[in-house]
């Protein structure tokens, strides 16, 4: 079984005497399902589960009287014997967007108490649109993603111990020895390729073979394709298709700002802006927005009509490429796809670690990669897939545009260029 860091955050909110009624949001085939079913086994007398997807005839407990007297009545007669009270049941709605009455329901079964409950969907951003009352300040939420680059390495047989010792090595500004330095990039590398889809890692895990990764992949971008075609409305179905599609092609660019017209030729934001929209609301990209200055506020700097577009899962932005993509990337030779795979994995840990992503661009002269929030500066983050050293951006960023700390993301280990740029091996964006 992978170990999830979700389960230490669901234990948390279960030992809250206060909690509510829990929504757990996260994109198809991510482990949701698996984690709280888990959960709920290690900490409940029975785990009653509605998946409102492969069993519709649910959606008929909702349909009517949404207070939770009728709800329950209606769940003894599915679930005869199954005592809901004092909090003995966990209830889990499952594929909840396939049902906006048992959403708007939750509200009056966090005010009952007699059960906890659980929602979970992959499809939730969508669905809401469809809630006729949300019910706000009567639920938790919870974000679950891809697993990141620490639990890829617990699946690998690597333990808390090791990442204690690699964090170490960040916290000291330290050289990290060459056999680890070797090992963690061969296991970075790895991790690309391979993503943190957990069938995926699983399939690794088990076999070792990165054909089989690719089919599970494989499999999981067709599931995309098929939500497409099924949850998108009327004209969006093409046009979300067709924005998912040309990811690859957009990140391939010199500069990775989102084109419309790259999706179709003479395009604009009016025609395509909703459909990307609903691929992230699906879950399946991040948005990276431009900033007007690089400075703190980045909210207050961001011009939200520019962005860039990164796959919320770097291995099956990988499985999109053509063949050979993966020894390639394996084998350090990324071709035109340099630049993006290895921008895509940063963008992807810095979310998965609840940073929103920015980037600065200048007269299209300079171009920063990324800004975060760091020791409460506005630090500026390039990320290259060699190890050169050279950080010209970056140091006319610090010399003429008042930036006074940035970090280079590469290959090689830590070092300096200059006083005010520091280089780290890529892999330690997980601490970042």
């Amino acid at each position: 079984m992978l170990r999830r860091k979700i389960n230490d955050e669901l234990a948390r909110w279960n030992a809250d005497p206060h909690h509510k009624s829990l929504i757990v949001q996260g994109a198809r085939q991510v482990g949701k399902t698996y984690a709280i079913e888990h959960f709920g086994e290690a900490h409940y007398e029975r785990v009653v589960t509605l998946n409102f997807e492969e069993h519709p005839e649910y959606k008929a407990i909702f349909s009517g009287g949404r207070d939770a007297a009728s709800i329950f009545a209606q769940l003894s007669l599915f679930f005869p014997g199954v005592d809901f009270t004092e909090r003995r049941v966990l209830l889990f709605l499952d594929e909840i967007q396939s049902c906006p009455d048992a959403i708007t329901s939750l509200k009056f079964l966090t005010m009952d108490g007699r059960a906890d409950v659980i929602a979970s969907g992959s499809l939730l951003g969508i669905a809401y649109r469809e809630v006729s009352s949300f019910p706000v300040g009567y639920v938790d939420h919870m974000s679950m993603h891809s697993m990141d680059f620490k639990e890829f390495l617990w699946g690998m047989g690597l333990g808390d111990d090791v990442v204690a010792y690699l964090k170490g090595f960040f916290d000291r500004r330290e050289q990290v020895p060459d056999a680890v330095q070797e090992r963690m990039m061969r296991l970075f590398r790895q991790y690309v390729v391979v993503g943190g889809m957990p069938e995926a890692v699983q399939r690794f895990v088990d076999t070792n073979d990165f054909s089989k990764v690719l089919q599970v992949q494989r499999d999981i971008l067709a599931e995309y394709g098929n939500d497409i075609a099924k949850y998108a409305v009327g004209s969006e179905k093409a046009r979300a298709r067709a924005c998912f599609l040309s990811i690859p092609k957009q990140l391939a660019r010199d500069s990775k700002k989102f084109s419309y017209a790259v999706v179709e030729p003479k395009s604009s934001a009016r025609k395509y802006g909703g459909s990307l929209q609903w691929l992230y609301d699906a879950g399946i990209i991040n948005f990276c927005y431009k900033l007007t200055a690089p400075e703190l506020p980045f909210e207050g700097n961001a011009d939200n009509t520019k962005f860039k577009v990164y796959m919320r899962d770097t291995g099956l932005l990988v499985a999109m490429l053509e063949e050979g993509s993966q020894k390639d990337i394996l084998n350090g030779n990324l071709g035109i796809y340099k630049g993006a795979v290895y921008e895509n994995i940063v963008g992807d840990m810095f979310a998965k670690n609840g940073k929103p992503l920015y980037y600065y661009e200048r007269n299209n002269s300079l171009e920063m990669d990324f800004f975060i929030r760091y020791e409460g500066q506005a630090t500026a983050v390039e990320v290259k897939a060699s190890q050169n050293r050279k950080a010209k951006s970056m140091q006319s960023l610090i010399e003429k545009h008042g930036v006074v700390h940035g970090i280079k993301l590469a290959p090689g280990n830590f070092g300096t260029v200059g006083d005010k740029v520091e280089v780290m091996p890529i892999y330690m964006a997980m601490f970042l």
